[in-house]
């Protein structure tokens, strides 16, 4: 990211929460609840998808990389804003700054691409159930996988090699975290092709998977409607129904700040809708798709009940022990 030699930033002041100082104690909390559930939850599918033979199929395995840029997602991003919370200089320097954004921009851009790839695994596991384990076996999962992360870094540097800012004194940021429509604000250079770039990267990492993945919700609802019993019906379309609300939480936040023209743009809307993609999804993606699974919910009684007897025959052990040493 190139810029004037004359007014070269060495650090920026991310104003956060400070311009709305009443609210601090209320922020921080609530973020500090959700980034420690991001981690809880998250962690926790990963755990039982590696631990649990049963979960080791293509959906779980897919969940299981959703977790993780969730887990990495959240934190890249709060504990800074935790930590910044209270600050009265919350400075970044100009290398962190553009790290993080680079960083935070990959995982995102991931994860845009990994949701239409979980929708499109859900539409060949309802219409197409007995050729599944033959269409999306396990080097087809490895490779969307990797395609959704290797697109995403190239994306990402395609946008931040583009960057050629310079800046006139200006380096106070109006958000929680360095992101690169606040740094563009920040430019007295022309922006122009930096915001078609974003404008065209939105259009392959946003519009294009969000109307993939409600063309495939719409194939499954057909699917779903096909089944006899009510209850059924019922169940798949309250999955169905939560999944379709946290995926549509995650892309029209993205794409009501990336994908409207700059000047109508208001710096402290964007960043409190920035916290719907960037806590509060990674926090209920675990939840919606994973922890009220039966599958999932089986691991975790198998892994509670191996712990109790593991901790059983320990305490045993000790008894016997102890009843030699008395003997």
């Amino acid at each position: 990211m190139a810029m004037d030699n004359a007014t070269a930033m060495t650090e920026f002041l991310l104003i956060g929460i400070s311009n709305y100082p009443e609210w601090r104690v209320t922020f921080f909390t609530l973020v500090l609840i959700t980034y420690l559930s991001t981690l809880l939850g998250n962690g926790l599918i990963i755990f039982l998808v590696h631990f649990d033979p049963r979960l080791h199929t293509p959906m779980y395995f897919f969940l299981s990389n959703l977790s993780f840029l969730d887990l990495c997602y959240g934190t890249v991003s709060m504990p800074q804003a935790l930590v910044h919370c209270f600050s009265t200089h919350p400075y970044l320097s100009y290398l962190r700054c553009l790290t993080q954004m680079s960083v935070s921009l990959v995982l995102a851009t991931a994860e845009c691409l990994l949701l239409a790839i979980m929708a499109y695994d859900r539409v060949v596991a309802i219409s197409n159930p007995l050729r599944y384990s033959v269409v999306m076996n396990g080097p087809v999962c490895a490779w969307l996988a990797a395609m959704s992360w290797g697109a995403s870094l190239v994306l990402t540097a395609m946008l931040i090699l583009s960057l050629r800012l310079r800046f006139c004194e200006a380096n106070v940021i109006n958000h929680f975290v360095c992101e690169i429509l606040s740094l563009l604000k920040l430019a007295c250079s022309d922006t122009s092709l930096n915001e078609l770039m974003i404008l065209i990267t939105g259009i392959f990492t946003l519009l294009l998977p969000f109307g993939f993945v409600l063309l495939s919700y719409i194939q499954i609802a057909a699917a779903v409607l096909k089944i006899r019993t009510a209850q059924g019906r019922f169940k798949a379309f309250s999955t169905c129904g939560s999944h379709l609300t946290v995926v549509t939480i995650f892309y029209g936040a993205a794409i009501s700040m990336y994908m409207k023209p700059q000047s109508k743009s208001s710096p402290d809307q964007d960043k409190f809708i920035s916290v719907f993609y960037g806590a509060l999804t990674p926090m209920l993606n675990p939840l919606i798709y994973s922890l009220r699974n039966k599958d999932v919910k089986g691991a975790i009684k198998k892994v509670m009940a191996k712990r109790a007897q593991t901790t059983f025959a320990s305490k045993l052990l000790k008894y016997h022990s102890a009843m030699s040493s008395s003997r």
